[in-house]
Parts: C-alpha cells; sequence; structure tokens
C-alpha cells in the first residue's frame, strides 16, 4: 500500500495527497506534518520507513471538502486519491488512482469559492518582446487573452486581476518581476511552446484555427493561454466541455488604471486591505452572486466604448422609469448561481441542490421572459435573446429531482418517484419487502390449501416455505426441496426465488441505477450547456443594470453626458462613500476641467477636504465608464483613457524603499505614461524631502503636466509658491477649499471657491489633533518670529537664508493631508510680496560677479563696463 502511495506521491511532490483508505482520507510523511500543522488535526505514526516511524494524519471522508476549502483558502493544492473497484474483489491491496486535483485556481466547488468574488487562474510568458497573458475562470468557464507591450502594463493587469494562481516558465529571466505576486506555479518550459499551445487551444474549440476568435497572431497570448488550457485538464481530468470560446481583451479598449490609482480609490477594498467603506459596498445591491461578481468586473475595468455605455445608460433609464428593481428581484434573487452551477456540470462534479437550483432557476425564466419582451431600451431587447426559456430541459429537472434533494448523492433519495419505472420497483421491493412476502404466504396457503405453510429467511438459505414433517406430504409440485430439517421441509419457487434475487440487492441495485439516472441527467443539462451559460451571461448583466437602476434612485444619482469634447464638467458633484459614511449632509462642489483650464492648483488647509474633491472627480469619471449614473446633479464627462492617482503613500520597507521612493516611482509614472485625455490627480508631491527640494519638484512636475503632458490635472499642495503657477502657464487655475476661525478654532466649509487659499490652518488643525496647548503656544510664537523676519526681507534682501526656516518643514508624515510645506499658519505675510523662492534659491552668475566685487577699487570705466555686463547676464 505504501508502495502504491510513494508512486503517487512522486508524481505530485508539492501537493498534499488526500489518499483514500476505507472511510478516511490519510496524508504521510511531510504531507502529514504540514496538514497537521494547518488544520490543526492530529499526527500520528504508522509503521516505519528507513527505521523512522512514518508520521500519518487523516480525516473523515465524508468531512474532507471543509477541510479541502481550508487549506485552499491557505493557497495549498490538494491531490484527491480515490479507491478503485469492489473491496475484496482483488488480491493485494485496492487499486487507487488520482480523481482530481484541487488548486486554488482551479477550483470549482461552491465550498472552496468566494460567493462574490472570481477565482482566477493566469499564466504569462515573454516572446518577441510582447507579454502574452491569459486568464481563466474555472467556475465560468471564461477564457481570455491579451498582449501587453510593457511591464508596467503587465503589472497593472496582474493587480487588476490577482490571479489566485499564476503560471511561468520556470526557466523565466523575468522571474523576479513576479516576487509580489500570490499563487506562483512555475512549469517546465515546453508547456509554454507555441505550436503545442495552437493545438491544443484548436482542439478544445473544435477548430482548424484560431483567425475566428479573434487571436491567430497574438503569439504570445496563445501560448500563455496554451500553457493555461493544460494545466487545467491535468487537474481537473476533465476535457472541460465548458470552455467553448476565447476572448481578446485590448487595453485600448479599456480606461486604464495602475495599482496605485485602484488601491488610492478603494473600489473593492479600503486602504485596510476590508471591504466596507468601497465604492462596491456602496453600489452592490445585486441579488445574485453573478451580478455581484459582474459588478466588481465592470469597477476594475471600465469601458471607453461610447455605444455600449450609452447603451447600458439607455437600460438603467428604463428600468428607472419602471421602478422594475423590486419586481425583478424577485425573480433574480431565487436564481441561485447557475453560472458556476454549470461549470460544475460540466466537470460531473454538480451535487444534487446544483441541480435543484438549476430546476428552479429555468422555472422562472418564462415570467421574466414575458416581463422583458415589452422593453425599448436596446440592450434590454438584446438581453431577451438569451433569457429564454428552457420548457424541455425544465421539465426534465422537474420531474426527476426531489423538491428538497440531500447534499450528496452517496445515499440516494435525490430522482423523484415515477421518473424510472425501473428504479422505483427497486425502492418498492426494498421498502415494501415485508408487504409482499406476506402476501404472498397467504396467495400459497389460498392456493395450497395448508394453513400452516409460512415464509421464512435466513443467511444461510435464503427465503423459503417452510412446512411440517406431516404436511411435507401435501407439497404442491411447483414447490422446489431447499433443505431438510428434523421436523420440516424448506422449499423454494421460482417467484419466491425471483423475489429473492430482487429484494437482497434491491438497495444496491437501486442506488446503482439512481446514480446512473443523475449522470444521464448531467449529459441533457451538457446538451444545452452553450445557450445555458449565455443564458447566465444575460442574467448577470440584468441583475447589475437593475442593481445601478436602484442606486440612481435611492441615491439621487443623474445620468452624466458622455461628450466627444476633451474635458470634465460636474455641477455639484458628491464623494459617493464618504456621503454614505457621514451623518451630516455632505458638501457638494462644482468641477470645471478643459482644454484651456487644465490643471486646478488646489490649496487650503488639512482636513478640508482636497482629497475628497480630488477622490470624487476620479470616481464620477470611473462610474460614468460602467454606464452608471453619478452623484452629481449634473455632469458631462468628455474623453478618458487613464486614470491617475498620486495620494498618500508609504514605506515598502520588504523592497527597502522609503515613503519619498514610493512617492516619486508613482509620480514617474505618471509623467511618463499620461496623456492630454487623462485625468491626473496628485496630491502633495514633493513632501518627503526637504522644503526645496520638495517645493522644486511639485513645480516641476506640475509645470510637466500643464505644458508637456496636457493632461487633465487636479494638483493638491501645501506649497504656496505653486499658487503662482497660473500667472506663468496657460491653462492653469487656483481653487481652494475655504475655512474659516471662530474663537481659536478652524471650522472647515468644504466649499471649493476660486483662487488661492489664504491661510493653511496648521495649527488649528494641530489644536484639533490634540496638540498639549504648551506646544501650540510655543509654535505660534515662533511662527510670529519667522513672519516678521520673512516680511523684513521680502523688499529686496536677499531671502535665502532668512526664509529657509520659515518654510522648513516637520518631519512629514504619511497620512492624508497631513501638515507640511510652508509652516505660516495664520495669514499671508502683509505688507510685501511673496518671497519667490525660484528666483532665490541658488546665487545666480549676477550675485557670484558682484561677490568677488571691490567697489572702492574700481575706476569710472571699469564700473560701466561691469555694469553692462551685468545687464547683458540679467
Amino acid at each position: 500500500m505504501m508502495a502504491q502511495y510513494l508512486r503517487i506521491k512522486a508524481e505530485h511532490p508539492h501537493e498534499l495527497v488526500f489518499y483514500r483508505m476505507g472511510d478516511f482520507y490519510e496524508l504521510f510523511y511531510d504531507d502529514a506534518k504540514k496538514a497537521s500543522r494547518l488544520l490543526d488535526i492530529t499526527l500520528t505514526q504508522r509503521g516505519k520507513s528507513a527505521g523512522e516511524p512514518i508520521a500519518m494524519a487523516g480525516i473523515p471522508y465524508h468531512a474532507a471538502e471543509n477541510y479541502i476549502a481550508r487549506l485552499i483558502r491557505q493557497g495549498e493544492s490538494v491531490v484527491i486519491c480515490e479507491q478503485v473497484g469492489e473491496p475484496g474483489a482483488q488480491k493485494g491491496p485496492m487499486e487507487r488512482q488520482v480523481a482530481r486535483v484541487v488548486t486554488p485556481g482551479t477550483v470549482s466547488d461552491e465550498a472552496f469559492l468566494e460567493e462574490r468574488r472570481d477565482t482566477l487562474l493566469a499564466a504569462i510568458c515573454l516572446l518577441r518582446g510582447s507579454w502574452g497573458l491569459a486568464t481563466l475562470n474555472m467556475a465560468a468557464g471564461r477564457l481570455q487573452v491579451q498582449e501587453l507591450a510593457s511591464e508596467d502594463l503587465l503589472t497593472a493587469e496582474l493587480a487588476r486581476l490577482a490571479p489566485a494562481e499564476l503560471l511561468f516558465p520556470e526557466d523565466a529571466p523575468w522571474r523576479d518581476l513576479l516576487a509580489e505576486q500570490r499563487g506562483l506555479r512555475p512549469r517546465m518550459p515546453w508547456h509554454f511552446e507555441p505550436e503545442s499551445a495552437r493545438r491544443l487551444l484548436c482542439q478544445q474549440f473544435d477548430v482548424h484555427d484560431l483567425k475566428g476568435y479573434g487571436c491567430d497572431d497574438l503569439t504570445a497570448a496563445v501560448t500563455a493561454a496554451g500553457a493555461l488550457l493544460g494545466y487545467a485538464r491535468e487537474t481537473q481530468r476533465s476535457a472541460l466541455p465548458h470552455l467553448r470560446g476565447i476572448s481578446v481583451e485590448n487595453a485600448r479598449d479599456t480606461l486604464q488604471m495602475d495599482p496605485a490609482t485602484r488601491r488610492n480609490l478603494e473600489l473593492t477594498q479600503n486602504l485596510q486591505g476590508e471591504t466596507q467603506a468601497t465604492l462596491a459596498a456602496v453600489l452592490d445591491q445585486t441579488r445574485s452572486p453573478m451580478g455581484s461578481r459582474l459588478l466588481r468586473r465592470w469597477l476594475h475595468q471600465p469601458i471607453r466604448d461610447r455605444q455600449v455605455l450609452r447603451a447600458r445608460q439607455q437600460a438603467i433609464a428604463e428600468l428607472l422609469g419602471e421602478q422594475a428593481w423590486d419586481e425583478l428581484g424577485d425573480w433574480l434573487g431565487g436564481m441561485g448561481d447557475g453560472e458556476r452551477i454549470l461549470a460544475r456540470v460540466a466537470l460531473r462534479t454538480a451535487r444534487p441542490r446544483d441541480l435543484a437550483r438549476l430546476r428552479d432557476l429555468l422555472g422562472l425564466m418564462p415570467a421574466l421572459n414575458g416581463w422583458l419582451l415589452p422593453r425599448q431600451a436596446l440592450r434590454l431587447r438584446e438581453l431577451v435573446g438569451a433569457i429564454r426559456p428552457f420548457p424541455a430541459l425544465a421539465e426534465t429537472l422537474r420531474r426527476a429531482i426531489v423538491e428538497a434533494p440531500p447534499v450528496v448523492l452517496r445515499d440516494g433519495g435525490v430522482i423523484a418517484e415515477g421518473y424510472d419505472a425501473e428504479l422505483d420497483e427497486l425502492r418498492g421491493i426494498s421498502s415494501n419487502a415485508g408487504d409482499y412476502l406476506l402476501q404472498l404466504e397467504a396467495q400459497e396457503r389460498e392456493r395450497t390449501g395448508i394453513p400452516g405453510l409460512k415464509i421464512g429467511y435466513n443467511r444461510v438459505s435464503g427465503y423459503y416455505f417452510e412446512l411440517s414433517r406431516s404436511q411435507a406430504e401435501q407439497a404442491p409440485a411447483h414447490f422446489i426441496r431447499r433443505q431438510t430439517l428434523k421436523n420440516a421441509e424448506r422449499y423454494i419457487t421460482p417467484e419466491l426465488k425471483a423475489f429473492e434475487d430482487k429484494a437482497l440487492s434491491a438497495s444496491a441495485r437501486a442506488l446503482a441505477r439512481e446514480k446512473l439516472i443523475y449522470e444521464q441527467i448531467l449529459d441533457i443539462v451538457l446538451d444545452d450547456l452553450a445557450p445555458l451559460q449565455a443564458l447566465c451571461e444575460a442574467l448577470a448583466e440584468l441583475d447589475t443594470l437593475a442593481c445601478l437602476a436602484e442606486r440612481s434612485d435611492t441615491l439621487n444619482w443623474v445620468c452624466p453626458t458622455l461628450s466627444d469634447d476633451s474635458g470634465l464638467h460636474i455641477r455639484d458633484g458628491r464623494h459617493p462613500v464618504v456621503e454614505r459614511m457621514i451623518s451630516q449632509p455632505f458638501t457638494a462642489n462644482d468641477l470645471d476641467l478643459a482644454p484651456e483650464r487644465r490643471m486646478l492648483v488646489i490649496t487650503g488647509p488639512n482636513m478640508g477636504g482636497k482629497s475628497t474633491y480630488m477622490r470624487q472627480t476620479a470616481l464620477i469619471t470611473l462610474l460614468a465608464h460602467i454606464g452608471s449614473h453619478v452623484p452629481a446633479r449634473e455632469a458631462v464627462i468628455g474623453p478618458v483613457d487613464r486614470i491617475f492617482t498620486r495620494i498618500g503613500s508609504s514605506d515598502d520597507l520588504a523592497s527597502g524603499r522609503s515613503t519619498f521612493m514610493v512617492e516619486m516611482t508613482e509620480a514617474a509614472n505618471i509623467l511618463h505614461n499620461a496623456t492630454a485625455d487623462s485625468l491626473v490627480i496628485m496630491d502633495e508631491i514633493g513632501r518627503g524631502t526637504s522644503t526645496f527640494d520638495g517645493l522644486s519638484l511639485a513645480w516641476a512636475a506640475a509645470e510637466y503636466l500643464a505644458v508637456e503632458k496636457r493632461a487633465l490635472t487636479l494638483f493638491a499642495t501645501h506649497y504656496f509658491e505653486l499658487t503662482a503657477l497660473p500667472e506663468q502657464l496657460e491653462g492653469v487655475a487656483n481653487v481652494h477649499l475655504s475655512a474659516a476661525e471662530h474663537e481659536g478654532r478652524v471650522v472647515f466649509l468644504h466649499s471649493v471657491k476660486d483662487g488661492p487659499a489664504s491661510q493653511s490652518y496648521g495649527l488649528a488643525v494641530a489644536q484639533l489633533a490634540g496638540i498639549p496647548q504648551a506646544v501650540i503656544s510655543a509654535a505660534r510664537h515662533k511662527l510670529q518670529q519667522l513672519e516678521q523676519q520673512s516680511v523684513s526681507v521680502a523688499g529686496g534682501a536677499p531671502v535665502l537664508a532668512a526664509v529657509a526656516p520659515a518654510i522648513e518643514p516637520a518631519s512629514p508624515g504619511t497620512a492624508e493631508d497631513a501638515p507640511r510645506g510652508r509652516a505660516r499658519a495664520t495669514r499671508q505675510p502683509e505688507p510685501g510680496p511673496q518671497p519667490d523662492l525660484f528666483a532665490t534659491r541658488y546665487p545666480s552668475e549676477i550675485e557670484l560677479q558682484l561677490r568677488d566685487v571691490d567697489p572702492d577699487n574700481l575706476t569710472p570705466r571699469q564700473a560701466h563696463e561691469l555694469l553692462y555686463a551685468l545687464k547683458k547676464l540679467l
């Protein structure tokens, strides 16, 4: 038995082998030690190997699902090794074979999956400078590919997809690129052979080539997809009939977001790694898991196709007009998770309750189809084509599956009475054997006229008629002697023998018959697999559209206008998450960005709402690109190709990167990749270094975005010097978040006004944060000194040494809107102009020449020539 185990384990060295032994799955050696630690089960010993005890741990086979689910959630893979054949039918140990390999990326069982989140398997390869990326959603039968031109784009896509497993060639020289990815599965290089991959895909889809799928010339993507398909077949031990095609994704079709932007906008996960207080948490009122997963895919992959977006808007508008979501909810809420049920049917792992849920889903389709038929919106009319009744299949499932089936088929009781005559007969024999025997006994007494005749049973003789010795002479001719006793004779008849053969094996035969019928029903469902998959996709979209309609009505959102002219124009915009989280009314604000007003330099106090204002702009733009209504009184959204955010940061200690390094890396990505159609949000750039360095970087970055990239930019800063940008650059404007002081305390008004802020309120915010009053008083005294010093030099004296202490910030923090930049916390110094740090940062050429001049030793002619030289330099 152990030799058999070791042979199987050698084929699966990296997985935990669940080895079936009777009513248990056993694990041995290191697998047992690991499982004992991960599952908190008892570690025992059995026998010896090389003189050492063999570690052993086991779990009951009927409880295996829960244990496997726990292992999968911890990133482990499990090999399920089952007994083959009947006990006692062969010499030696029972033969065992691998029935299935369960991995984090290929799971489809309900217990192993998160209901409202997709579980993906991905593969990547690099061929001729192009990155091929393929993803497989095993639980939905969805295979997608794309080719990417750079590592940055690949990293962004992996952040969006977050695959549970990632396959790559084990000899890849770029393996370090994947250091932060989870579920890495290195594969032998030959799994990524282009021609083999192409043949495997053509075989799977039963086609001559892949031109019909639009990926025939995407060699890298096709290679990754072939490696993915090979791994899926290997683990599932199945032909994967629910994988019926391949779709191509193109980055140009979507609104691109890098990992930092997805994190900062808190789409489905907040900055603490939780799901509360996210955009998805506010939006998701879907009635089905399918709709919930689709909504999350839309949020992470907004589209740019205006025709598709307008079709979604029309559908939402019609659902709004009908106030239809409650009525639709009654149907959609009863659908279950048809998408994943069909995957389990295809993999032959569907359980009885899966078929019951599919039966209930199909039972709802006639009414839902009838409701959809008169709809006018183009997208709703298109959905009607897929959301249709399946009368024959629905009737089969209705007749075949009991109303409330058991969880598993193992003990029977799944197939309804009346569906199969042979099964009904076997069940009748098993359950009504006593009644039948009494009836047969009475019948034979009457026929023979022997009142003492009776039917008996023992394990040796089986069923028999018994007569006393005195009555044996009256035994009829059709009685066949079976056994002679001292005082009795036992007989059998052809009818009793036939009953015995049926009765003794009726339960086992009934269960075998039930399993056969169950497999036949799975085949019947598979005959309609493709249209059923289309039905579930349409139901998920209808659920999502109904959810967005309900959100628009409940939250008072409006349909945005999708314009072909560059720019964003929002009236009374609101942050969709913050508005739901706070108890007081949300202060709505306007926004205008256009080619002639491309950048807003945003100033104002900490805690004043700058970050909220910028984030709500990005979220409104994103919502418009999934077809949703938006939180505003009015919104006009022009073309946007990417959203960039540089908001907050923290040390990346694992990679040895400081806060400032992280900040600069994210800023570099924006400055390299932004275009005139990009929405850029930059908050407090340059704050992680000295004032002069940070201010210089902030100024240069803002200038580059405004002049070179011409991107639509919201640029928040505490460097008040940047408010001079509108005077020097075309298309730049100042706005500020207003606040007021009352009795020494700051009141945030959260209202966006034109022009720069007049105060920073840094000391007031520090007081709100609980800084000791003695520190606040000392800071206020020092501030007055610094401001007087700044004013005294503002008339033209060298300001570099005098102003530097006044603007040197304290050690920068990492929290949102942390106090930075100038130390001034009261009104800007008057009289006198604002010191121009950029004019006086370093000694100019004129200053250097003047430094070496001795006026007392100059002749009038030398002084005159020097004046001309300095004038020329100026």
